[in-house]
C-alpha cells in the first residue's frame, strides 16, 4: 500500500527537541539567567525610542514611491512657487495654514453672523507669538501676494456688504476669477447666480513656508485661542496644517496606560486557567512566569530593533497586545504536554517528553506567524512594514524564551512537584489527608495526587469535558450536519460582506474620537461636500502651441476631461486667457516667434498665470491648467483613476496632480497589494505545513483554513464598517498566522494519532488540545480586549479584527476542521507499513 509519509523532517525535529528538553531539565538555572541577561541588555535599546519614533502620516500611511509622489516632484521642479505671488490652487503640498469653518442654521451672511466672524478674524490676526525673545504677529509671517497678506476672499468681497456675490465663480476682473465652492457652503442663489444666503463660510490663514519654528508657534497659539473662543450666533470649528499630525501622535499616548491593565488581565486569566485545588499540582507561578516570558520577548525584540535604528511607528504599539496572546497560547500547549507526562519519571525525562510532544506544534505556529509578518515587510506602506518587522521579531523571541526561560521555569516547578512541595510556601505536604484533619487543612495543606493508572496528573475538568462530552458530541451525524450548515452560512455571509468592502483610510480616523479636528472634518463634510479639489493638468515637454491644429488637438483633450462626470470646468487656463487676449488685441499667434513674443507680453501683466508656464531657454518646457472637480456623486478612487486614464489616452503628454492624490494613491494599490501579500503568505504557510505535518492532505486543510478565515474576517469587517486600509491590512496579515495556529495544532494531533477510527482521532485531538486552544483563544482576546475601550480608531480596529480572527480561528480549530477531517479516513499518519 502506498502512503504519504512526510515525517523525514518532522521526526528529526522531535528528536532534536527531545534532547533540548532533557538539557533544559538538567540545567534549568542556565536557561533562567541567560534570557534574563539578554533581555536586560537588549532592553537598553528603549533609550532611543523617542528618537526613532516615525509617525509622519504621508511617509507611513501612503504608498512608498507612489505615483502621486513622483508627480509631485515633477510639479515642484517644473513650477516653483513664487513667494511674492502666493496662490492656494498652485500649492504642491498642503501648505502651512490655519482654517476656520463658521456655520449656522439660518444665514451665515446675516449681519449678526458676519459681525461674529469679523470679530474672531480680528482676534486671529492679532495673535502675538513669541519665540527666542522674538515677538511676531500674523502679518509678519503670512503668505503674501504683491507684498500684502493673502486675504480671505469672502471678507474682501463682502467688504461687510453681502450683495452681488456670484456663485460658484466670482470675478474681480476679466482675468481674476475665484471659485467660491470651497469658501461658502449650502448656498442659495437667485436666477442670476447671485448669492442670497449660505449656511457656512470658511476662512484660511496661510503662512510662509520658511521658518518652521515661528510658523509652528503661531499655529499652536491659534489652536489655543480657538479652543477657548466663545460664539453665540455661529458654530466654529478649526484646523491647522499640523493638527492632523499632532492629533495622530496622541493616539500612542492614549494606549500606553492600557499596557498595565492588559498584563494584569493576562496574568489573572493565566493563573485562573491553570488553577488547581491540588496544592502541589497548582501552576499559578508557572502561568505568571509564562506571561513574564512574553513581556521579556517584547522587551528584547523591540530593544534589538531600536538598537539597530529601525523606525518605530504608532501601529507597532498594538503588537505587544498581540504577542501576549501568542506567547500565552504556546505556554498553554507546553503545560498541557507536561501534564500528560509520567510524574514518576525524572524532571529531565518529563521535559524531554514535553518538548517532543509540544515543540513541533509550537514550531509550526511560530514559523507561520513569523513568516506571515516577515513576508509582508515588502509592503509599500511604512506603517505595515514597521509593524510586521517588530511583531515578527517579537514572535521569534517569544518562541526562544518559551523554549528556554519558560521551559526552565517548568523544570524548576517540576522539581518542586517531584518533592511534593506546596506551590506557595515550598514546604513539603502530604499526598493524602492525615486522620483527624479538617477540610480546611485538606484545602490548604494537602496535594500531589495523580492518576495511578496512567502515571499522569489528574485530568483537568475542562479536558474531561472535551474528552467525554464535546468530542463525542462533535462526531455524531447530526452534529456534523449542523456544523456544515453553520459553515455554509458563515461562507455566504462572508462573501456578501466582501462585496460591500470599501478601500482606503479616512484621515479623520487617525485622530482621537474627541479631537477638535473631528468637528472640523464633520463640518467640511456637511457644508463643503459638493466641490472637490482644483486639479493641476500639466502639458509635459515642448509642445507647438502656435500650430492651430495642435491647439485643437489639445483642446479636444480638455473636452475629454470636461466630459467626465466629476469635472465642472477648466477653472484656470493660461492658454484660453492668452487666446482671448490675442483675439481682443488682433495679435497673430500662428507662428512660433509671434506666439512667444505676444505670450511674454501677456504674462508680464499676469504674474499669477506666469507661474503656470515654464519657459526655459526661450522654449515652453511645460505648462499647466486647472480642472475644478465635484465629488458629491464620486469617490476619490474613481476620480483619480479616471483623470489618469484620460490623461494617458490623449495624444499630448499630460499629467494630473493635486496634493490630496498623495493620500488617494492608497486606493490604487491597497487591493492588489493585500491580495498579493495574502496569496504569497498562504503559499508559504502551505509549504511549511507540508514539511512539518506528516500528511500532505491534512496540510492542505491548514491552507484551506487560512483562506476560509481570511474570507470571513474580510467579509465581517466590511459589515462592521471597517475599510480595507493599511491598518486593517496589518490585521489580515495577523489572521494568516492565527488561522494556521488553531488548525495546525488540531491537524497535527489528528494525523499523529494511532487510533484506527477517524472519530476516535478527533476525540483524542479534542482531549489533548481542545482546552489549550480555547485557553489560547481566550488569552489573546484578554490581551487585546482593553483596546476596545481606546479612543483611537486604530486600536479599536485592531481589537475588532483580532476578535474576528480569534473567533473564526477557534471555530475552525474546534469545529469546522475536526468535522472535515472525519470525512477523509485516510488522512492520518502512517508511521510504519
Amino acid at each position: 500500500m502506498v502512503s504519504c509519509i512526510t515525517d523525514c523532517i518532522e521526526k528529526p525535529i522531535r528528536v532534536c527537541f527531545e534532547s533540548v528538553g532533557k538539557f533544559v531539565g538538567l540545567h534549568p538555572w542556565w536557561f533562567v539567567t541567560l534570557p534574563l541577561a539578554v533581555s536586560a541588555g537588549l532592553g537598553g535599546g528603549f533609550y532611543f525610542l523617542n528618537d526613532l519614533k516615525s509617525n509622519d502620516i504621508v511617509e507611513q500611511f501612503t504608498p512608498k514611491n507612489g505615483r502621486a509622489k513622483v508627480e509631485r516632484r515633477f510639479f515642484q521642479e517644473t513650477f516653483p512657487q513664487i513667494d511674492s505671488q502666493f496662490s492656494i490652487i498652485r500649492l504642491k503640498s498642503d501648505g502651512v495654514f490655519a482654517s476656520l469653518i463658521f456655520s449656522c442654521q439660518t444665514n451665515i451672511l446675516s449681519a449678526a453672523a458676519l459681525e461674529e466672524i469679523i470679530r474672531i478674524d480680528g482676534e486671529v490676526r492679532r495673535i502675538t507669538s513669541a519665540r527666542d525673545a522674538q515677538q511676531f504677529v500674523f502679518s509678519d509671517i503670512c503668505a503674501t501676494v504683491n507684498g500684502t497678506c493673502n486675504s480671505n476672499v469672502m471678507l474682501d468681497v463682502l467688504d461687510y456688504n453681502a450683495s452681488n456675490i456670484t456663485y460658484p465663480v466670482y470675478c474681480h476682473s476679466e482675468f481674476n476669477c475665484i471659485h467660491m465652492g470651497n469658501i461658502i457652503g449650502k448656498v442659495e442663489v437667485d436666477h442670476n447666480g447671485v448669492v442670497r444666503s449660505a449656511k457656512s463660510m470658511r476662512l484660511f490663514y496661510y503662512l510662509q513656508d520658511r521658518n518652521n519654528t515661528l510658523e509652528d508657534a503661531w499655529l499652536q497659539d491659534f489652536i489655543d485661542l480657538l479652543s477657548n473662543v466663545t460664539t453665540s450666533k455661529t458654530e466654529v470649528s478649526y484646523f491647522t496644517s499640523m493638527s492632523r499630525q499632532q492629533e495622530f501622535e496622541k493616539s500612542t499616548q492614549s494606549v500606553t496606560e492600557l499596557f498595565a491593565i492588559t498584563y494584569f488581565l493576562a496574568i489573572s486569566f493565566s493563573i485562573i486557567s491553570c488553577l488547581r485545588f491540588d496544592n502541589v499540582r497548582n501552576k499559578a507561578w508557572v502561568a505568571s512566569l509564562g506571561v513574564f516570558s512574553t513581556a521579556q520577548a517584547v522587551l528584547s525584540s523591540f530593544g534589538l530593533l531600536l538598537l539597530i535604528k529601525v523606525p518605530f511607528v504608532i501601529t507597532v504599539a498594538s503588537s505587544p497586545f498581540l504577542i501576549l496572546g501568542i506567547g500565552i497560547d504556546d505556554m498553554f500547549i507546553m503545560i498541557s504536554s507536561w501534564q500528560r507526562t509520567n510524574i514518576q519519571d525524572t524532571v529531565p525525562k518529563r521535559m524531554a517528553d514535553t518538548y517532543r510532544e509540544a515543540a513541533v506544534s509550537i514550531t509550526i505556529t511560530t514559523l507561520t506567524d513569523v513568516l506571515a509578518f516577515y513576508l509582508s515587510y515588502g509592503n509599500p506602506f511604512g506603517s505595515v512594514r514597521s509593524f510586521c518587522l517588530y511583531a515578527g521579531t517579537a514572535v521569534l523571541f517569544c518562541y526562544f524564551y518559551n523554549i528556554t526561560f519558560f521551559g526552565a521555569c517548568l523544570a524548576l516547578n517540576g522539581r518542586r512537584e517531584g518533592a511534593n512541595r506546596h506551590w506557595l510556601t515550598c514546604m513539603k505536604v502530604p499526598e493524602e489527608v492525615p486522620p483527624g484533619r479538617s477540610k480546611v487543612y485538606t484545602l490548604c495543606c494537602v496535594g500531589g495526587s495523580y492518576d495511578h493508572n496512567t502515571g499522569t496528573e489528574e485530568e483537568h475538568p475542562m479536558t474531561l469535558f472535551f474528552r467525554k462530552y464535546y468530542g463525542p458530541f462533535l462526531t455524531t451525524v447530526w452534529s456534523k450536519a449542523l456544523v456544515i450548515l453553520i459553515y455554509l452560512t458563515y461562507i455566504a455571509v462572508s462573501v456578501y460582506g466582501c462585496l460591500q468592502l470599501k478601500e482606503g483610510i479616512d484621515l479623520r480616523n487617525l485622530a482621537l474620537d474627541k479631537s477638535y479636528i473631528i468637528q472640523y472634518y464633520e463640518a467640511e463634510k456637511t457644508y463643503f461636500d459638493y466641490y472637490g479639489p482644483n486639479v493641476m493638468l500639466a502639458i509635459n515637454g515642448t509642445f507647438p502651441y502656435w500650430e492651430e491644429n495642435k491647439r485643437h488637438q489639445l483642446e479636444s483633450c480638455f473636452v475629454q476631461f470636461q466630459e467626465l462626470d466629476f469635472v465642472k470646468n477648466l477653472s484656470t487656463s493660461w492658454l484660453h486667457s492668452f487666446e482671448k487676449y490675442a483675439e481682443e488685441h488682433s495679435h497673430n499667434i500662428s507662428s512660433e516667434g509671434q506666439f512667444k513674443r505676444h505670450l511674454y507680453e501677456f504674462l508680464d501683466h499676469q504674474p499669477m498665470l506666469k507661474q503656470d508656464v515654464n519657459i526655459t531657454n526661450n522654449n515652453i518646457a511645460a505648462s499647466r491648467l486647472f480642472l475644478q472637480t465635484i465629488v458629491q456623486n464620486s469617490n476619490e478612487r474613481s476620480i483619480l483613476n479616471s483623470l489618469r486614464k484620460t490623461a494617458e489616452s490623449c495624444p499630448c503628454p499630460l499629467l494630473v496632480y493635486h496634493p490630496a492624490f498623495i493620500y488617494h494613491d492608497q486606493y490604487t494599490v491597497i487591493g492588489h497589494i493585500t491580495l498579493q501579500t495574502i496569496t504569497v503568505a498562504t503559499l508559504v504557510m502551505l509549504l511549511i505545513s507540508l514539511v512539518l505535518i506528516p500528511n500532505p492532505l491534512c496540510a492542505l486543510w491548514v491552507a484551506f483554513a487560512i483562506a476560509s478565515v481570511i474570507l470571513g474576517v474580510t467579509g465581517f469587517m466590511a459589515l462592521l464598517n471597517v475599510s480595507l486600509d493599511s491598518i486593517s491590512m496589518i490585521n489580515l496579515v495577523i489572521s494568516i498566522g492565527f488561522s494556521v495556529d488553531f488548525s495546525a495544532h488540531i491537524s497535527y494531533t489528528f494525523v499523529s494519532s494511532t487510533k484506527p477510527d477517524v472519530n476516535e482521532r478527533v476525540v483524542e485531538a479534542m482531549t489533548h488540545l481542545g482546552y489549550p486552544i480555547l485557553q489560547g483563544a481566550l488569552s489573546t482576546i484578554v490581551g487585546v480586549v482593553v483596546l476596545s475601550a481606546s479612543s483611537s480608531y486604530i486600536f479599536r480596529t485592531f481589537f475588532t479584527i483580532v476578535f474576528l480572527v480569534i473567533t473564526f480561528g477557534l471555530l475552525h480549530g474546534i469545529a469546522f476542521i475536526p468535522v472535515f477531517l472525519t470525512f477523509f479516513g485516510f488522512c492520518h499518519k502512517l508511521w510504519q507499513h
